[in-house]
């Protein structure tokens, strides 16, 4: 397989933007890693007018993926759990060309996990936990049990792989299997929600109660990114938040994750009059018992 995908990364790394390339194969025969090819040939380039080139191969009744990956594509993968994929190949992945060592700098990055990524990346997988688990709760409430179950899955999702990442992982393809060894309470409410034999709408009820416990004891933590950057000013609008750089990562999760953190007496909000007669401007800032 190396010797039939060679001249492909071999012209590639001849070219300087190519700072590293790697060929991840499949270990197993329904394994989702690779996504079904037999292998993957990923090329790093510092910079690219498309984030992602793709091309597809076939040789010897088998088929291969080459994915051209921009730096920063590599690195917003890595920073928001967009490609849970990513971490595999970058781990298991067979090194074919290293550039100044960046595929080696990064893979030592990785396992590391410095502080500061950490805490952005609870902020994100929080925000999205309060977005599942706050849905969910709306069609529970009205009897639309089906579209809650779903909103509960992704939510406990959301929960298992936070938990991941406070323990200090990055969380991967198998996400539950990590949870298993490090929360087997969370992994448990996940086994309670698809196979217990209690109608569906008290497995619902058991699990809002039980998780709604486990957000309320995770929410300092949950919360710290966000409270952290909002405390740099004495008040945000809305607007303000989705420009500031190191809130854009929560998008669409950033208003009902402000809603849930007033309700937690975390953040307040101020009031300014327009010109209009009874509207008001609406902003928001860390509640002064946190100062």
């Amino acid at each position: 397989m190396e010797d039939i995908l060679r001249p492909i990364y071999q012209e590639r790394a001849s070219q300087p933007n190519t700072i590293g390339v790697l060929i991840i194969e499949k270990k197993q025969k329904a394994f989702p890693t690779t996504d079904t090819f037999d292998a993957i040939l990923l090329i790093i380039v510092k910079e690219a007018e498309q984030p992602v080139f793709f091309k597809h191969y076939s040789y010897n009744k088998k088929k291969a993926a080459m994915y051209i990956v921009a730096e920063n594509q590599l690195l917003d993968w890595i920073l928001l759990g967009s490609n849970r994929k990513i971490f595999d190949w970058l781990y298991n992945g067979k090194v074919m060309f290293d550039r100044n060592e960046y595929i080696g700098n990064l893979r030592e990055e990785l396992r590391e996990f410095p502080f500061h990524g950490r805490k952005l990346k609870i902020g994100i997988e929080f925000a999205r936990l309060i977005r599942r688990y706050t849905d969910g709760k709306a069609f529970f409430d009205q009897l639309q049990y089906l579209d809650a179950y779903n909103h509960v899955v992704h939510s406990l999702h959301h929960l298992a792989r936070l938990a991941v990442i406070e323990n200090g992982f990055h969380p991967e393809v198998t996400v539950w299997q990590q949870v298993k060894q490090i929360e087997p309470e969370i992994y448990k409410l996940y086994e309670e929600l698809v196979i217990s034999n209690e109608s569906l709408e008290k497995r619902l009820e058991l699990l809002f109660l039980a998780s709604e416990f486990l957000i309320r004891s995770r929410i300092q933590i949950g919360a710290a990114h966000i409270l952290e950057i909002m405390e740099e000013k004495d008040y945000w609008s809305f607007n303000e938040m989705m420009e500031e750089k190191e809130l854009a990562p929560y998008s669409v999760d950033l208003s009902i994750l402000l809603e849930y953190l007033i309700e937690q007496n975390l953040i307040t909000t101020e009031l300014v009059e327009t010109k209009s007669p009874g509207l008001y401007h609406r902003y928001y800032r860390v509640s002064k018992k946190l100062s």
